[in-house]
């Protein structure tokens, strides 16, 4: 194995994006729905607004340009290549911060707060606020490479992050993750208590307590309905990533406008856009993170961990100091009393008023001010 860190720049060819455009012209659009609304799925005149918009004015020169004015590496980790951001800090005692997207995202939703995290003085912050950010991209997400060989679950990512930090020179580190993010961050938090000193959720699975079914606050009862009508009517991406993430892997590999859909259709769902994605995040951000699905082709080399590890995620102890912010259109919403039931050296705990499942993308000045003042209590 080898142990090299080699600097990355994306560097899409002309050739890939020739047959984008090929692909995007060509595109069979099914019939249109019968609803007025989103119940059925992205709307198809939406989609075709949006794939209108690819082809003719996303400029993505512009946007590769963008994301290789952070600085990127690659290193290969149990024999897989390991694509990651890795921003140090000015201040000489940052606190080194690894931070880990979920699905559908990638490091696209953390390139706004990088910034302010990295030099907070130059963004109207403190200097002992300061982080050194590594961004990796999952395994078999973005420009990662995709595992051929199962196993490459929550906790093996978790101990490659690990592993990751300890070579970039990193002994004393913190984490910080939604979706998956969250439950790699928390498997660190469990398995790497050596050189992880906290860990930040804006995702917690923390259950709700027997105990409280009895006496549900009015914050309880909604994240339950929430949760229960995912379950109903938001779960079946996850069910078929979870189960078969090869067979929906060759169309999304196979067309870009299938891709884009299945994507924003989450956007829409998951944001806290007041009914259009696109009232939250500008298209251009929608179409980089899309990118970095299409470019790489990882529609089902993504999917694979929901079936690595949908049907049993791990639940060990964690002895670390946490945290949590809770976003107000979140998936899962934890209560303070769950969390604190799940997380017993739990440090911080805050609900927020604006922002959703991305949270970093989406309310990026209130996600630093979180994870700033959560760290605080782990420096």
């Amino acid at each position: 194995m080898s142990a090299e860190i080699t600097p990355f720049q994306i560097q899409v060819s002309e050739g890939e994006l020739e047959d984008l455009q090929r692909r995007l012209e060509a595109t069979r659009w099914p019939d249109e729905e019968p609803v007025s609304d989103w119940s059925q799925g992205i709307p198809r005149a939406y989609l075709q607004e949006v794939v209108a918009y690819w082809r003719e004015k996303y400029d993505w020169r512009a946007r590769e340009a963008h994301l290789n004015s952070f600085a990127q590496f690659k290193t290969e980790v149990d024999g897989l290549g390991i694509h990651f951001i890795h921003v140090r800090s000015p201040e000489e005692d940052a606190l080194p911060l690894v931070m880990t997207h979920g699905w559908p995202g990638s490091i696209v939703e953390f390139l706004k707060v990088i910034g302010p995290l990295t030099d907070p003085v130059a963004h109207g912050g403190r200097a002992e606020d300061a982080f050194h950010v590594v961004c990796p991209s999952l395994p078999g997400y973005g420009f990662s490479d995709k595992p051929t060989t199962t196993g490459w679950g929550v906790s093996k990512i978790a101990d490659t992050w690990g592993a990751l930090m300890l070579r970039l020179g990193y002994d004393r580190y913190v984490a910080q993750g939604g979706d998956w993010g969250a439950m790699v961050t928390t498997c660190i938090g469990a398995q790497d208590s050596e050189h992880c000193i906290g860990i930040h959720l804006n995702m917690p699975i923390a259950p709700p307590t027997p105990e409280s079914m009895d006496n549900l606050t009015e914050f309880e009862q909604g994240a339950l309905a929430s949760i229960n009508d995912y379950g109903e009517q938001g779960s079946g991406y996850s069910k078929q990533q979870s189960t078969r993430p090869q067979t929906v892997g060759y169309a999304l590999v196979d067309s870009p406008a299938g891709q884009a859909g299945w994507i924003l259709e989450k956007f829409y769902s998951w944001t806290d856009c007041d009914g259009h994605p696109e009232n939250v995040l500008t298209r251009d951000e929608l179409l980089d993170n899309v990118m970095l699905y299409w470019l790489p082709g990882t529609g089902a080399s993504s999917a694979r961990l929901y079936w690595e590890s949908f049907s049993s995620p791990p639940l060990d102890a964690v002895d670390v100091k946490v945290g949590a912010s809770i976003f107000p259109k979140e998936i899962f919403r934890s209560s303070e009393r769950w969390f604190k039931a799940r997380f017993p050296n739990a440090v911080y705990f805050n609900t927020l008023e604006k922002g959703g499942h991305f949270a970093a993308f989406e309310q990026p000045e209130t996600f630093v001010d979180e994870v700033r003042a959560c760290m605080r209590h782990m420096r």
